[in-house]
């Protein structure tokens, strides 16, 4: 039997204040039809990641609504998830020659977590490529299956979408997170998107006093009486980490003091994580104002919150992206961004909301060195990007954007 992760149900009611009743009485009468369905949710672990963070908290809602709804995580080691790292990076683009014994690996575990996927469902949704073969071989089983990618598989390597493609096909629906994120030419009878979002009310995101924002920086080191640069994400190329300590060492030419945060959850089915933080920790060491924290040393959801909302300036430099939620984390909380027009960050900067958008490195700095230098405008910047994301990137609407699909795949179904 596949792990079944423990939450219980969550309230609809206690998001009225954040978005009002209209939009919740919508999300019932899109549940009533689904009552007592049973749904389940598979992915490949418990944290790390924004894919454990939509379902933490997707879940329990679900649940409130009266819907079963479990969450699954599949069963694999570490050369596992090192060949399914490689398939995900390769996805989004990277080179990666694609040999058997990576194959075998992937397709005997895949094989291995079907067979533990013992109990009937109704609807099964299914996350990025690690359990994505689970439908392939454990057949329709008298459910609806989803697929839902949540990175950017626009410019696929086309042998590993080859080689992908088999099990995508068997879904009854694929969801990406933008259109653009589709795979050229890929045909389906059902594709769908369904643009992420973040829970006002998780640890990460909740109301924090700013003096316990201030308290728990202390705690990391950071000196309250010096500016403040963070960038939020996985050590990872991808994120671009070497990219923000050259911004950092750049606007610190400028404004001494300057201190940096690079925050980072170390998940285990990321094992390249290691090898990009033991090159951070070269990069740094000798400078005491740049501060390398992850959640193996403490730093969890609440920790990431203080951090997002008592810094001066947060960057997202990623080089790739698949939405980049972290954006719409971090001005919800009215600090602004200085991001890579990058994934889905343009979406939630659209109109100027929440910062700057920049191209290189050099325009980073010079755009973070304009918000440390015109804090009124930042302030600005920074409350119209929390009003954006209240009306389109809140857990609320993805609800609904899922609710209506399900509900699409029980109809045809009847």
């Amino acid at each position: 039997m596949l792990d079944l992760v423990d939450v219980g149900p969550r309230p609809l009611k206690q998001y009225e204040p954040i978005v009002g009743e209209e939009a919740l009485e919508e999300i019932r009468e899109l549940a009533a039809p689904l009552k007592g369905a049973r749904i389940a949710q598979i992915n490949a672990t418990t944290y790390g990641g924004g894919v454990s963070e939509l379902l933490r908290s997707i879940v329990p809602l679900y649940r409130g609504l009266g819907i079963q709804c479990d969450w699954k995580i599949i069963s694999a080691g570490p050369k596992f998830f090192t060949v399914t790292k490689a398939l995900h990076n390769a996805l989004q683009g990277a080179p990666y020659e694609l040999r058997q014994a990576a194959r075998e690996r992937y397709l005997m575990s895949s094989t291995y977590n079907a067979q533990l996927l013992e109990e009937e469902y109704d609807f099964i949704i299914v996350h990025d490529p690690q359990p994505a073969a689970i439908r392939y071989f454990k057949g329709r089983a008298g459910a609806r299956w989803i697929w839902r990618c949540h990175i950017d598989t626009s410019q696929p390597n086309e042998a590993v979408l080859e080689f992908m493609l088999p099990f995508l096909l068997e879904y009854d629906a694929l969801v990406f997170t933008m259109d653009r994120f589709i795979p050229p030419g890929l045909e389906h009878q059902r594709l769908a998107t369904i643009v992420p979002a973040i829970d006002p009310l998780s640890p990460k995101n909740m109301a924090l006093a700013r003096g316990i924002c201030e308290e728990i920086r202390a705690w990391r080191g950071i000196d309250p009486n010096r500016p403040l640069l963070t960038q939020v994400s996985r050590f990872d190329p991808w994120k671009d980490p070497m990219g923000v300590i050259d911004v950092y060492r750049l606007v610190r030419k400028e404004v001494p003091g300057l201190q940096l945060a690079l925050l980072s959850t170390i998940a285990h089915d990321d094992p390249e994580v290691w090898d990009m933080y033991k090159v951070l920790v070269g990069e740094v060491r000798g400078d005491e104002d740049i501060h390398l924290l992850t959640n193996l040393i403490g730093v969890g959801d609440v920790e990431v919150n203080a951090f997002q909302l008592c810094s001066d300036v947060v960057l997202q430099k990623s080089i790739r992206e698949g939405f980049g939620l972290v954006v719409s984390e971090t001005i919800w909380k009215g600090t602004p961004v200085v991001a890579n027009r990058s994934g889905g960050i343009p979406m939630q900067m659209g109109d100027g909301a929440g910062g700057f958008l920049v191209d290189n490195t050099e325009e980073c700095a010079d755009r973070t060195l304009y918000l440390l230098r015109h804090r009124d405008e930042a302030r600005t910047l920074g409350l119209a990007g929390r009003e954006r994301v209240r009306r389109h990137f809140l857990i609320t609407r993805l609800l609904a954007d899922e609710l209506r699909l399900v509900a699409s795949l029980a109809l045809r179904s009847t």
